[in-house]
């Protein structure tokens, strides 16, 4: 376990020495100060007192305005927030694999599947904490402004982390086969903002397109890849109601992580650096 946080520890340090913590950080502060002064600038109490004088009492006028907020939030901060991560983790990989820096990896006493799941960590910590910055500020402002504290916003940052980790895995296994960042970023934004959308609207599609092994196709690929777009939902459900409505696309996400790392770790262990 010490090899794997020590591997996760240099890949922090590769994303700081690189400014790419920076940059996610500073991205996130412009997004909450444009929120703070969204906040400052814009009295929702005109809004509510108009709803008042037709007849609704404040709390629930409250509660309306707050959920309307949080789905005016969330896709932004869903979508944003995972094409942010993927751009700033696409390299972890490839750079590893350069010359030099994979020979001096290689001549520590370090288990090359230790290598992976350490590269995994880090990435997966750096994406954590930055959305976490930037939701618990969203989750301050909107606190102060509307004096409501509820903890639904906040579980956005599991599951946009989830979302990147299931993409993640994918990043690491195409890093490893083609040492090409730009590849693997492609691919992943190909699933998040191409296949995921189209195979979660499958059912809808086969209804014009009749023919059936294209139907059975789309059925396939729905349950292997991860399925970003029904993760998007369910983080705007919770945000809105605190309430999963539907596990599958978890656990089919979790299995399409497991087994792309599998391999991942596999291909690394065989490569002759």
């Amino acid at each position: 376990m010490n090899n794997i946080l020590t591997i996760s520890n240099f890949t922090i340090r590769e994303a700081i020495s690189r400014k790419i913590i920076v940059a996610f950080f500073a991205i996130s502060t412009f997004v909450t100060i444009m929120f703070a002064l969204l906040f400052t600038f814009v009295s929702f109490n005109d809004f509510s007192i108009s709803a008042q004088s037709n007849g609704h009492d404040m709390v629930g006028v409250t509660k309306e305005l707050l959920s309307k907020l949080k789905g005016f939030v969330i896709w932004p901060l869903f979508k944003g927030g995972l094409f942010l991560s993927i751009f700033s983790a696409a390299s972890f990989i490839p750079s590893m694999l350069e010359k030099g820096n994979i020979d001096l990896i290689l001549s520590k006493p370090i288990a090359r599947w230790q290598i992976i799941l350490g590269k995994f960590l880090g990435g997966v910590l750096i994406v954590l904490v930055n959305i976490a910055y930037l939701v618990v500020f969203l989750w301050i402002l909107i606190g102060i402004k509307f004096g409501v504290w509820e903890p639904s916003l906040l579980y956005s940052i599991f599951t946009i982390t989830f979302a990147f980790a299931s993409l993640y895995s994918l990043i690491i296994l195409i890093g490893i086969l083609t040492q090409s960042s730009i590849l693997a970023m492609m691919l992943s934004y190909l699933i998040f903002f191409v296949l995921s959308p189209i195979l979660q609207a499958r059912d809808t599609i086969s209804i014009f397109l009749k023919n059936q092994i294209i139907q059975k196709v789309m059925e396939i690929l729905y349950y292997i890849i991860p399925q970003t777009s029904e993760l998007s939902d369910i983080t705007t459900d919770l945000a809105m109601s605190s309430k999963i409505y539907d596990f599958q696309p978890f656990l089919t996400s979790l299995v399409f992580l497991i087994l792309v790392l599998y391999f991942s770790i596999i291909i690394f262990s065989k490569k002759d650096y």
